[in-house]
């Protein structure tokens, strides 16, 4: 183990141990250095590597803290790990969002709340009008298809599985903006799944809402089956959006 290393183990099990809490400010830098029994060198690698992870966070002038730790912005640097493995991976990564989403939609079918339905129904409300807009505005409607799935993904009342799902979606959009543009009728059938989704919800229908969930990413997978490896939706949304 390098002595950076030791440093990201260092402070990662005072963490876990409660020496540091979220929101803790971390010692001064001569006082953790001989903490950890490193110099300043390592240690301040180590804290940047750290921060990157979303554990810290340093001000200038103020010093560096222990961030809230949340669990959506520690599960972000997956998203790199989907990166890197390619075009190749895209079949693989929809196949894990599918299981991630489906699970979220069954769990959120009896913990959303009415306001949330509601603001569900707005957004398929506008999309129902893009749908009928000449042209289309194909990168909004899918702006409204990440926050209607970022909805039920909240409502499952698990940090864990909405932070996957935001690493494994994410990387999904550009698939899901070729299929809008490229596919005939696929942002109809889109709205009509996601109807069918909303209904299932406001029935506190879980089965139903995991069915319904189930039957729309997989009608996404088939479509994007036939997609170019090359192929580029651009203009469109940032992937990792």
């Amino acid at each position: 183990m390098s002595r950076t290393e030791e440093v990201v183990d260092g402070i990662k099990r005072m963490i876990l141990e409660g020496a540091l809490r979220p929101g803790d400010r971390l010692p001064i830098e001569k006082e953790l250095a001989e903490v950890l029994g490193v110099s300043r060198g390592p240690l301040r690698e180590g804290v940047s590597a750290l921060s990157i992870l979303g554990i810290l966070n340093t001000r200038q002038g103020d010093g560096t803290y222990v961030t809230n730790l949340d669990v959506t912005r520690l599960l972000a640097p997956m998203g790199f790990v989907i990166d890197i493995q390619g075009d190749l991976a895209a079949q693989h990564t929809h196949a894990v969002r599918r299981l991630l989403e489906c699970e979220a939609a069954r769990l959120a079918a009896t913990r959303i709340t009415d306001e949330a339905l509601r603001d569900a129904g707005a957004l398929l409300d506008e999309a129902a009008r893009i749908v009928g807009d000449e042209p289309q505005h194909h990168e909004r409607l899918i702006e409204t298809d990440i926050a209607f799935h970022r909805i039920i993904a909240a409502h499952s009342d698990n940090p864990v599985l909405v932070g996957l799902i935001e690493a494994f979606a994410g990387r999904t959009v550009r698939g899901r903006l070729w299929r809008s543009l490229h596919e005939e009728g696929a942002d109809r059938r889109t709205h009509e799944e996601h109807v069918a989704i909303l209904r299932a919800l406001e029935a506190r229908d879980p089965e139903a809402a995991r069915i319904r969930m189930a039957n729309h990413l997989i009608g996404v997978e088939e479509s994007l089956r036939g997609r170019p490896e090359d192929g580029d939706p651009s203009p469109g949304p940032d992937d990792g959006a």
